[in-house]
């Protein structure tokens, strides 16, 4: 049973220290910046376990960052959260803080 549990949900123990996963082969965390229309712009964060409860997380973004956000359904990246504006840098300032995300596990793309 508890291997079942474990190929259904590839997060379950990546946040443990558990032997499946050597250091250095955790997943990354991707932050976009989409252009929108005119000067307005989307940036998306991505790639962050299922340990954390990512609306919760939104909810912090949008007092921390002053902007709005929400968390959606992506077909291929699973649950990915949106904010409004360029919040590149302080998401990643900010995973960097919380301990969230080691500073290797950051990938940062432009629009």
């Amino acid at each position: 049973m508890h291997s079942m549990d474990q190929l259904s949900n590839p997060f379950a123990d990546a946040s443990k220290g558990d032997d499946l996963f050597p250091a250095g082969t955790e997943d990354y965390i991707h932050i976009r910046i989409q252009q929108r229309n005119g000067r307005k712009t989307l940036t998306t964060v991505q790639g962050i376990t299922d340990d954390y409860d990512k609306k919760k997380l939104v909810k912090v973004f949008k007092k921390k960052f002053a902007c709005n956000g929400t968390v959606t359904e992506h077909p291929e990246y699973g649950e990915v959260i949106q904010l409004q504006g360029d919040q590149c840098n302080n998401t990643r300032q900010f995973l960097l803080e919380t301990g969230l995300a080691k500073n290797d596990q950051l990938k940062v793309r432009g629009f």
